[in-house]
């Protein structure tokens, strides 16, 4: 069996390989994302991340539609780590993230 490549990342248990991400119109890949928000999240909020991936993955949040600056990301990551994660704090981090949101 081939290893995947260090370039892969993986999301709910699916394997997104760099090609693949390449096909999605310019849109970061949400791996790609999640690995940002990460590095954003400090261990000491990991029900905060792991809400954040279990919202990517049921498609509550989506990528943003256009590239997010470090600072936008940021910004909207310390409003949404500011209190528990809820219904409403992930539909508030959803519109920061996507304007579009119906959230």
């Amino acid at each position: 069996m081939k290893t995947p490549s260090v370039s892969s990342a993986v999301l709910a248990g699916f394997l997104v390989s760099p090609t693949r991400e390449k096909l999605r119109g310019g849109k970061l890949p949400i791996p790609a994302l999640l690995a940002r928000i990460r590095r954003l999240v400090p261990k000491s909020n990991e029900r905060h991340y792991d809400e954040i991936v279990r919202n990517f993955s049921v498609g509550a949040l989506r990528p943003p539609p256009s590239p997010m600056s470090d600072g936008e990301l940021a910004c909207a990551i310390a409003d949404f780590l500011k209190q528990a994660p809820s219904s409403e704090t992930v539909a508030a981090l959803g519109r920061r993230l996507d304007p579009s949101s119906p959230l």
